[in-house]
């Protein structure tokens, strides 16, 4: 957030201007060297890490991943987390005061909102670029709202409206259009392969979409009674369930149930109930075969008396992601081998 998102924007008009940026757009959609985003970051000073993806995580639409959140770090302050700028820019997602009132919050819980503190800057910088994404993917912008969004953090989103797309690199001596193409271009730099078996989520509605948000957390401990649909949290043990060795293992352990991880998937689009029965119960009535299953679609496991003890989603190629059990990790495996095969009960499509 330079210093055209301070408040010294510069008024560009005229036939020639309008010209110009439709040239820039057209030369700026072509590149090669943009990122999908897939998988998890790479390259950041580890104090930064934890953050990222949680501003990521949080982030209802998956095209803020946490490589395009590092490339505009780097971008802002080569993660500096004391940077300043004489605009008045504070922090390592460089804030100026009126902005940071708006999103800055006290995320890592130390008692203040400070836009110099990693945790705080990168949650507001997450939230405003989550913005940012859905007034791009509502506009009518023929761009990448990833590129739209990048414009709107740095010059303003009636920037980005007075141009109709990213503004060109006549706008303010190219800060916004070279701010753009810059991050971009070095994502692919913080691009981490993900984990072992992660998913390269491909397409886009409901069910693709809640597959590659809950495919974020491959590798996060099973907590039983843990997770909520706004992350990870700890569980609870019930007498049988969350136990290890003996011990309570849920009431000190982050992650999620099966459930939980569902649900986180698809929330706020559609807003399952809690446990892996209720679920089935709120979508049993838009079942789907064997063979008609698409990614992001519910996939249920019961016992010998017909109660639903399991749901998943369906990955693709016959794979299910899923929390399995207490010490084991959120992972993609084979449908047929997940969990029983004869308790396999059906799948739905919320």
């Amino acid at each position: 957030m330079n210093t055209i998102a301070k408040g010294a924007l510069l008024v560009v008009a005229g036939v020639a201007a309008l010209v110009t940026v439709l040239i820039a757009a057209l030369i700026s959609g072509t590149d090669g060297d943009t990122a999908d985003g897939q998988g998890g970051v790479r390259g950041v000073p580890p104090e930064y890490e934890r953050w990222i993806r949680q501003a990521a995580a949080e982030c209802r639409y998956p095209e803020l991943t946490e490589a395009l959140m590092a490339a505009q770090i780097q971008q802002e302050s080569g993660f500096r987390a004391g940077a300043g700028s004489h605009a008045g820019a504070q922090g390592p997602a460089q804030f100026v005061p009126g902005t940071w009132a708006t999103w800055g919050q006290d995320a890592d819980g130390n008692g203040r909102s400070d836009p110099h503190d990693i945790g705080d800057a990168v949650i507001a910088q997450g939230r405003l670029m989550c913005s940012l994404i859905g007034q791009a993917k509502r506009s009518w912008y023929r761009d990448d709202p990833r590129r739209l969004a990048l414009a709107g953090y740095n010059a303003g989103w009636g920037a980005v409206q007075r141009f109709g797309g990213v503004p060109p690199v006549t706008f303010a001596g190219g800060e916004t259009f070279h701010y753009v193409r810059i991050i971009m271009a070095s994502m692919k730099r913080f691009q981490a392969a993900g984990p072992a078996g992660a998913l390269a989520v491909r397409g886009s509605g409901r069910g693709p979409d809640a597959l590659r948000r809950a495919a974020r957390y491959i590798g996060t401990p099973y907590s039983y009674g843990g997770g909520t649909p706004d992350g990870p949290g700890t569980g609870f043990c019930d007498g049988a369930n969350g136990y290890t060795g003996g011990r309570c293992a849920a009431r000190s352990t982050v992650g999620f149930d099966c459930s939980s991880l569902v649900q986180y998937g698809y929330w706020p689009d559609v807003q399952l109930p809690r446990t892996a029965a209720e679920q089935y119960n709120a979508t049993s009535d838009r079942p789907v075969t064997r063979s008609g299953l698409k990614p992001g679609d519910l996939v249920f496991w019961a016992d010998r008396t017909g109660f639903i003890y399991h749901v998943g989603l369906y990955a693709g190629e016959n794979r299910v992601l899923h929390a399995p059990r207490t010490g084991r990790n959120v992972t993609v495996e084979p449908l047929d081998t997940a969990m029983p095969t004869t308790d396999y009960h059906g799948a739905t499509r919320p």
